[in-house]
């Protein structure tokens, strides 16, 4: 309610003549607009004043004549414009409201059930997006709980990743990139033997092909993570191919020779002995290598290895 409009209401209610439906909005106005209250408050003060005064009975003539003026005052008066009307229709309107409960909550739950309905029906007809390929810019940030499957493109330098992380996610890029090489070396703790042993199968091929493996200090990386699987992986296929990848870096890392070694006295698979034999033969003039030789050719359990042990231990003794 507007100051020009609560004014003419408050004359109103001063003569007992404002509507009830208009009474409270009124009240809401009074309450914030300090103007208004002033025009209340000398309103009554004039109540007050003309109270003291003795009252005087109005001659007939002066009384008609006054009835006269107003109603010429009245009818000059300009009519309300189209606002002024559509809020008071309005506030009337509210006060009926108020006055018939039933009515209100019959006008809200139509609202609710017409919104709901037009909620629906645009939620059913809205066009559906196409769903865009999975690519993370950078996967090695992501909070991945394992790596599921590993799928390459025949004869391209494309690999598919198939990983855990809330729902399963795919991510598909080159070998050469660090994302994906970061989830092929994740892949390689994977508890799923076939998972393992694509993601090493991988590293290895990129290894064996002169890519990029550099040896980190702490043990991380391409090369770090084929040491771990030579070392830890239960499954000898996964050994064996850890061993391929490792092969160019035996003449050149102390680690990558001394895990070889290891692998070669206590590895239960005798494939994978006789693998890591043959990886020595380029260091057997090495003299860790010659000693592991030499207890080799003489307590492995399998005969053939035994032989070959103490055949390269003989072309390192003669090459001394």
């Amino acid at each position: 309610m507007k100051c020009e409009m609560a004014r003419d209401n408050v004359i109103l209610a001063y003569y007992g003549e404002l509507p009830d439906e208009l009474a409270g909005a009124l009240e809401q106005h009074l309450m914030t607009c300090e103007e208004c209250r002033d025009e209340v408050d000398l309103l009554q003060g004039m109540e007050g004043y003309l109270a003291s005064l003795p009252v005087v009975e109005p001659e007939p003539n002066l009384l008609a004549k006054s009835r006269m003026r107003l109603d010429e005052a009245l009818d000059a008066i300009p009519p309300h414009g189209f606002l002024t009307r559509l809020r008071t229709n309005f506030f009337i309107w509210t006060g009926h409201i108020r006055s018939a409960p039933a009515l209100a909550t019959l006008l809200v739950g139509i609202g609710f059930l017409g919104g709901n309905f037009l909620n629906r029906y645009d939620v059913a007809h809205a066009p559906q997006p196409k769903p865009a390929p999975i690519a993370p810019s950078n996967v090695a940030q992501s909070a991945i709980a394992n790596v599921t499957a590993i799928e390459r493109t025949p004869d391209t330098e494309r690999v598919q990743v198939h990983y855990n992380r809330i729902v399963p996610e795919t991510v598909e890029g080159s070998l050469d990139s660090k994302e994906i090489r970061d989830l092929l070396m994740k892949a390689t703790m994977a508890p799923a033997e076939g998972v393992r042993a694509n993601s090493v199968q991988l590293l290895a091929s990129e290894c064996k092909a002169g890519h990029e493996c550099p040896a980190r200090e702490d043990g991380k990386g391409v090369r770090g993570a084929l040491l771990v699987s030579l070392r830890y992986d239960k499954d000898p296929g996964v050994r064996l191919k850890a061993l391929e990848g490792l092969e160019a870096y035996i003449g050149q890392d102390q680690r990558v020779r001394d895990a070889v070694l290891e692998t070669l006295a206590h590895d239960p698979d005798a494939d994978v002995r006789m693998a890591a034999v043959s990886l020595l033969a380029p260091v057997q003039h090495d003299s860790s290598v010659r000693k592991v030789l030499r207890t080799v050719s003489t307590q492995d359990e399998n005969p053939y290895i035994r032989t070959v042990s103490f055949n390269t231990l003989q072309g390192s003794d003669s090459i001394q």
